[in-house]
C-alpha cells in the first residue's frame, strides 16, 4: 500500500517504490540509487561506515586476493606489496559491474603476465546498461587482476595492476 502527501503542491511519494529501491541497494551492494520520472525524483542512499582512507585500499585487495584464480603468485610479504599494488592499480571510474571479457564465454581482455599497450581494454564496467571500457593508461605488464567477472565494483576501487 502506498502513502501519499495530500498538501497542495507537495510531492506524491509512493512508499512501495522507495522500498523497492532500498531492496535494489541491498541486492546490488550499492550505496545510492536515484530514479527520475518527469519532474519527480527519488533518491535512496545509505550510509556506509568506512575505515579511514589510509586503511581502505589495502583491505579489499588482501581480502580479494586469495579468492582470485588469475592473480599472480603473492610475494612472501603481502602487507608490504599491497600499498605498491594499489599505487599502480587502474581504478574504476564509476559504480557498476565489472566484466573481464566482451561477452560470456569469450577470452578475457587481459591475463596476468600479459603485456599491454596504452589504450588497450583491460576490463569493462557496466553502469546503467552502458558498457564502459577501462583502458590501460600506459604500456606495461599486467601484474594482478583484483576483481572477478560479474563482480559489483565501487567508484575508485582497484581493478587491475599494470606496471
Amino acid at each position: 500500500m502506498s502513502e501519499q502527501q495530500d498538501e497542495p503542491g507537495a510531492m506524491r511519494i509512493d512508499i512501495d517504490v522507495v522500498r523497492q529501491l532500498a531492496a535494489v541497494l541491498d541486492d546490488t551492494q550499492l550505496t545510492e540509487i536515484e530514479v527520475e520520472d518527469g519532474d519527480r525524483r527519488v533518491r535512496v542512499a545509505r550510509q556506509v561506515s568506512a575505515a579511514p582512507a589510509t586503511h581502505y585500499a589495502p583491505a579489499p585487495m588482501q581480502a580479494a586476493a586469495p579468492a582470485l584464480t588469475h592473480a599472480a603468485p603473492a610475494p612472501a610479504e603481502t602487507g608490504a606489496s599491497a600499498p605498491a599494488a594499489a599505487a599502480n592499480a587502474v581504478k574504476s571510474p564509476m559504480v557498476g559491474t565489472v566484466y573481464l571479457a566482451g561477452e560470456p564465454g569469450a577470452k578475457a581482455f587481459v591475463s596476468v603476465g600479459q603485456s599491454v599497450a596504452a589504450g588497450d581494454t583491460l576490463v569493462i564496467v557496466e553502469a546503467m546498461k552502458v558498457m564502459n571500457p577501462i583502458l590501460a593508461p600506459s604500456a606495461g605488464t599486467v601484474k594482478a587482476i583484483l576483481v572477478d567477472n560479474g563482480q559489483p565494483v565501487e567508484f575508485d576501487q582497484p581493478l587491475v595492476v599494470v606496471e
